[in-house]
């Protein structure tokens, strides 16, 4: 496994060569010049250069790029242009609020989307078209809800009608049970959005899973249809869930940034729409950076996980 491991990992360092290029270049292919782009017009001369000295700009671009690299290997991606924070430590503050309600989402909305898929799979397996209908319709509609209007309606009925959970305030780590009410809001609203595409994809892998020979077998050995559904259909059916699972992980990342505005988390999200409204690129570039590196990891984790769920992955 542990060479699995290493192969897959070093399989995705192109990938990351590119991204880093990428995020690298994102300011440099503005039109024109940066400086002037990110100071504003009204910005003087001697101010423009020290702007321009200060993002580097003055040097070669293959200059630049080494600079660039180099000061990632050292976990330096500069610091903000309006506070000289070090973007690093920006990140470092910011993502435990994205990562906690990214995977806290995913949890959710799996406990929700595998049960259905498989209720709904099994229920055409048995000829009942009526429950597999009722699902299918049901994560359709839920799929074309917006997540702004969802978080909408979850604020008017959930918050001002029935006061359940906040939706603004400070958030203190220290208070267990007002971070889960505070958080509830943005998990269900990332964990609703989720599940139609989950619920799908577990129907579709546990009905083909269900004609397979050995669920034939375990039913003539006299196993429960629970048993048949949960402990032999599902387990085998994994594979295409976890890869569906795992595309859900890099995408809540992303979609954090829209909820965390919406209910005023300081986030990665926030951290990220603040930057670009101020134009503050190294801030821009740096949480970038970070959401394609959280997406390549979690791509990784996922083949790994493969090799427990099914070891004939690890051993072609």
């Amino acid at each position: 496994m542990l060479r699995y491991t290493l192969r897959r990992t070093l399989a995705v360092l192109p990938a990351l060569v590119g991204i880093v290029t990428l995020v690298f270049l994102m300011l440099r292919l503005i039109p024109g010049d940066p400086a002037s782009f990110i100071g504003g017009e009204n910005l003087g001369q001697e101010a423009l250069e020290g702007l321009r000295e200060k993002l580097g700009l003055n040097d070669s671009l293959p200059q630049q790029y080494a600079e660039y690299v180099s000061g990632l290997l050292r976990l330096d991606m500069g610091s903000a242009l309006h506070t000289g924070i070090p973007v690093v430590s920006i990140i470092r503050n910011a993502i435990p609020l994205t990562a906690v309600v990214a995977i806290a989402s995913v949890v959710l909305g799996t406990l929700i989307a595998v049960p259905l898929g498989a209720i709904a799979a099994y229920s055409k397996y048995r000829g009942k078209d009526g429950p597999d209908s009722g699902i299918t319709g049901f994560v359709m509609v839920v799929d074309t809800l917006p997540s702004f209007w969802v978080a909408l309606l979850l604020m008017l009925f959930l918050s001002l009608n029935l006061g359940l959970f906040p939706v603004s305030g400070a958030l203190d780590w220290g208070d267990p049970i007002y971070m889960m009410k505070r958080l509830a809001m943005p998990v269900m609203v990332l964990a609703i959005g989720q599940i139609s595409s989950v619920a799908r994809v577990t129907r579709t892998s546990v009905l083909h899973t269900l004609e397979e020979d050995y669920i034939r077998t375990a039913r003539s050995l006299g196993a429960s249809e629970r048993s048949i559904l949960f402990r032999h259909a599902l387990p085998n059916a994994a594979l295409p869930i976890i890869t569906i699972l795992g595309l859900s992980v890099g995408r809540l990342f992303a979609g954090t940034v829209i909820v965390e505005s919406i209910f005023s988390m300081p986030g990665m999200g926030t951290q990220l729409l603040s930057a670009i409204s101020s134009r503050d690129y190294p801030i821009v570039q740096g949480l970038i950076l970070m959401y394609a590196l959280i997406f390549v990891t979690v791509n990784v984790l996922t083949d790994v996980i493969y090799t427990r769920v099914d070891p004939r992955v690890r051993l072609s």
